[in-house]
């Protein structure tokens, strides 16, 4: 080996090894491995994120794991307020309807469904799986509709169950129908049928921001284009501003009631 090749040899190695050792800077379970995960906890990180989101259609605009999307980055955002919390991965396997007899989202391609019972179970059981390790302040939050009901019931079975124990759940339901983005827009000028319930102007301004390459921006139209879109409301009025404000309303509201909630306790 000549005395060039041997010098880039070595700093090469220097710079693997210390790369290696450094932690990522990163707020994801799934990121880390479990030796991270262990010290962080020891170092005072006990709160813990559990952020679900349904698979569902969102007219022919925008693609089906919206709410995953939106939610990643919110958890993101919300973690790193907070300072000492982690993300777990994101459920996005949620109620959306009956298979029998399909109907709402169900009846459109690649939308999935988990009975309510199921949805629960496997929350209860990713809490019960964090509380072990020593996460003491698990947060749930959910994007989309059909989730709140089972993320609420769980938290207080949780909560009543671990009454002696150090961990609790907290469900803040805020981030998702208290957080003000509705009022913000009808500020901005528009109307409630304008804004929609799906797939609409506040659905889409998030996206936009979080990752435009999801959006299909040549099959934006008011209500979707017609009848039997999957869309309410006038996408075309998006923007990625207003998505930016969007998020910023629901992570404000979520970091402020999840430091509440931990000071009651």
């Amino acid at each position: 080996m000549t005395p060039r090749v041997s010098s880039l040899v070595a700093v090469l190695l220097l710079v693997s090894t210390s790369a290696a050792a450094q932690a990522p800077d990163t707020v994801f379970l799934e990121e880390l491995t479990w030796t991270e995960v262990r010290e962080a906890i020891d170092n005072g990180t006990t709160t813990v994120i559990v952020p679900t989101a349904g698979t569902e259609q969102n007219g022919p605009h925008m693609v089906l794991g919206k709410h995953k999307f939106i939610i990643n980055h919110a958890s993101n955002l919300i973690a790193r307020e907070l300072g000492n919390a982690l993300v777990a991965p994101v459920m996005t396997y949620v109620p959306e309807g009956n298979v029998e007899a399909p109907s709402g989202h169900l009846a459109y391609a690649g939308t999935i469904t988990l009975p309510n019972e199921y949805f629960m179970k496997v929350l209860e059981y990713a809490a019960r799986s964090l509380a072990v390790h020593g996460f003491t302040d698990i947060v749930f939050i959910g994007d989309s509709g059909g989730n709140q009901r089972g993320m609420e019931e769980v938290a207080s079975m949780l909560n009543t169950a671990w009454a002696d124990e150090p961990a609790r759940v907290h469900f803040v339901g805020e981030y998702y129908s208290a957080n003000g983005f509705r009022e913000w827009l009808n500020d901005q000028g528009h109307d409630n049928d304008t804004i929609g319930g799906h797939a609409g102007i506040a659905d889409t301004s998030q996206l936009l921001f979080v990752n435009p390459d999801h959006i299909r921006t040549g099959k934006l139209a008011p209500r979707g284009g017609g009848e039997g879109s999957g869309v309410s409301g006038d996408p075309t009025r998006a923007s990625a501003e207003y998505g930016a404000k969007g998020l910023q309303l629901k992570v404000d509201v979520t970091v402020s009631r999840v430091r509440a909630l931990i000071a009651e306790r």
